[in-house]
């Protein structure tokens, strides 16, 4: 193939908002062997974990069964230079930030962003939460500059990511962009690859990237899930659409084949969910969304590398031909390396399925910690210190996330009486609920490294738990509307929820659901403060921005009237935890759940 070919590929890739560039054509590897090796080694859903993680989030069951304290950075590291050789490309499938800890989250993640590429990382597929701050932030962090609220982080001006983040799902609405994408391809580019953009849509990330390794190109298709306007504040995305991610993939592969890179390797944020206990290299996935992803791609794509469901399995699946082909994911928070071998022939440029060989490698903390990595975790440690050891509050008694069986938690209960507390002046609200995924920690009584003392609640505590900084709102429902919200609780509604998620209500709020009732009759018996609750009655209702845009298919949010904003979600925490000293574990009984 050409130098002027593979310069039409690298334009490719260029459309709307980056660049992937290739310098020059390397010698024909075809004079020496029928086949190159190239390892892969996969991360995905790190979180901005720098620091060891604790409790569940920090243990992984091993390949022997047993459950080993697992991640940190430093740790990743040595993993990583332990299973890199000459022939690696280290890779990732998104969640590498957000829902950070705030050792990486007051920088706005850019301390775990520079830590990937302090490990080498060349591509990382977009997730979710890599949106969690808007698209604009994304490009900054992607293309570097300072802060355009906060400034500069004490590291000086942000250079931006040493990798490529890709994501060929995510297109601008607006098809006025169409000029400005095709006009990036400049004058290098086939007619045909600019027919089949041209028929796609305008790209708001480079679709794909292509890494050299012995000679060979490798081409990387990232991928989010398409659920991802339901899951992040609507507000930062709303000139994006996440189409269909097995369509978009097969548009990529096709860009990718015309230009004659043959080793196609998807990095997808999307999974599935496993049956617990099992060894990470188990093949315990059961097939959901990411199986569809998997099974479905075009063909010619050899490798599935997935995501966003926090689990670990190597599974062998059939593509559309019939023909085997790996799909896996490495759990989440750091605490497991995906290693893939596999032989790319040198004359196709194809990877040899039959040589395709996958490990899921824990990382466990009975190794050294790389020295430079814990030197570079300590400095922003020492900068957050400040801030995260403050003590904001007490507590009694463990208080966790993990829900009763009506799906109430103690501390999702907490969370809605803080917020309701923060909200009633002002927004004058009657009741608050809280979306359970955005508790993400539990708060512990035991005493911390940092040594604050047994049942002192730090503020890098609670910002562990409420780490999304939304805002607070109130608006107002009518009694028929906000059981439309709780209805929509529920699967089977007509958004298409795709997991019970039972909202936290704040102490003042009870009612009833039913798990046998049809959809729209299971919630009954509504009351505040005791009495009920009538169709027709106005009801200030307290939630995080994220909800009342219609986050996690709650759309009937959306119906609410007199919008009013308050404080962030972690400063109504931590000024709660503050007042109410020292805070008891909340009972759940605040719904009821009948047959």
């Amino acid at each position: 193939m050409t130098s002027r070919s593979f310069l039409r590929l690298a334009m490719a890739g260029a459309v709307a908002s980056g660049a992937v560039m290739l310098a020059t054509l390397p010698a024909d590897a075809s004079s020496g062997a029928k086949t190159v090796p190239v390892r892969l080694l996969a991360l995905n859903d790190f979180h901005g974990n720098l620091e060891p993680p604790t409790g569940s989030s920090g243990r992984m069951v091993d390949e022997n069964g047993k459950t080993v304290e697992a991640g940190g950075a430093a740790y990743v590291a040595t993993h990583m230079k332990a299973l890199a050789d000459k022939n690696t490309i280290a890779v990732a499938q998104g969640d590498l930030i957000g829902a950070t800890p705030l050792i990486s989250a007051a920088y706005h993640d850019e301390p775990s962003v520079e830590f990937m590429g302090k490990l080498g990382l060349k591509v990382a597929a977009v997730g979710n939460h890599e949106f969690d701050e808007g698209y604009t932030e994304l490009r900054r962090i992607m293309k570097g500059g300072c802060h355009p609220v906060d400034g500069c982080s004490p590291a000086g001006p942000w250079k931006g990511a040493a990798f490529d983040y890709v994501g060929a799902n995510v297109l601008f609405k607006n098809s006025n962009e169409k000029t400005d994408a095709l006009a990036a391809l400049g004058g290098s580019s086939s007619p045909q690859v600019k027919q089949v953009l041209s028929d796609w849509g305008v790209p708001a990330l480079p679709p794909v990237s292509i890494k050299w390794m012995n000679g060979v190109p490798i081409g990387f298709i990232g991928l989010v899930t398409q659920t991802t306007p339901s899951i992040v504040t609507s507000e930062g995305i709303k000139d994006l659409k996440f189409v269909d991610e097995v369509k978009a993939a097969n548009v990529a592969s096709k860009l990718l084949k015309l230009v004659g890179v043959k080793a196609q390797v998807v990095l997808v944020h999307e999974g599935d969910q496993v049956t617990a206990g099992q060894s990470p290299d188990a093949c315990s996935a059961i097939p959901g969304a990411g199986n569809r992803i998997a099974t479905q791609v075009d063909p010619e794509i050899d490798v599935v590398l997935s995501g966003h469901s926090h689990q670990a399995y190597l599974c062998k699946v059939k593509d559309p031909a019939g023909n085997d082909r790996l799909y896996s994911q490495g759990g989440s928070f750091g605490r497991v390396i995906t290693q893939v071998d596999l032989n790319v022939n040198v004359k196709t440029h194809d990877i040899d399925r039959a040589s395709v060989v996958a490990d899921n490698h824990v990382v466990t903390r009975t190794v050294t910690p790389d020295p430079e990595i814990s030197a570079f975790v300590q400095t922003w440690k020492d900068r957050v210190a400040p801030v995260a050891n403050k003590p904001v509050g007490t507590i009694t008694a463990d208080i966790t996330n993990v829900a009763a069986p009506s799906g109430e938690s103690p501390l999702g209960d907490l969370i809605a009486d803080s917020q309701l507390a923060a909200t009633k002046t002002g927004g004058n609200a009657q009741i608050a609920l809280m979306n359970p995924g955005g508790v993400r920690a539990s708060l512990t009584y035991a005493n911390s490294p940092a040594n604050e003392g047994d049942g002192v609640v730090t503020y890098g505590e609670a910002f562990t738990v409420q780490p999304f900084n939304n805002l607070m709102q109130v608006v107002t429902l009518t009694g028929a509307q906000l059981k439309t919200v709780l209805e929509q609780q529920f699967t089977g509604g007509p958004n298409n929820q795709a997991f019970t998620k039972i909202l936290q209500p704040s102490a003042n709020f009870t009612y009833t659901y039913s798990r046998g009732a049809a959809w729209g009759a299971k919630v009954s018996d509504m009351k505040i403060d005791g009495v009920p609750v009538t169709d027709t009655q106005s009801i200030r209702v307290a939630a995080n921005n994220f909800l009342v845009g219609g986050g996690d298919a709650f759309l009937g949010f959306k119906d609410g009237t007199d919008l009013w904003s308050g404080p962030l979600d972690i400063d109504a925490f931590v000024d709660h935890l503050g007042k109410d000293n020292p805070v008891a574990p909340p009972a759940t009984n605040r719904i009821t759940a009948v047959d």
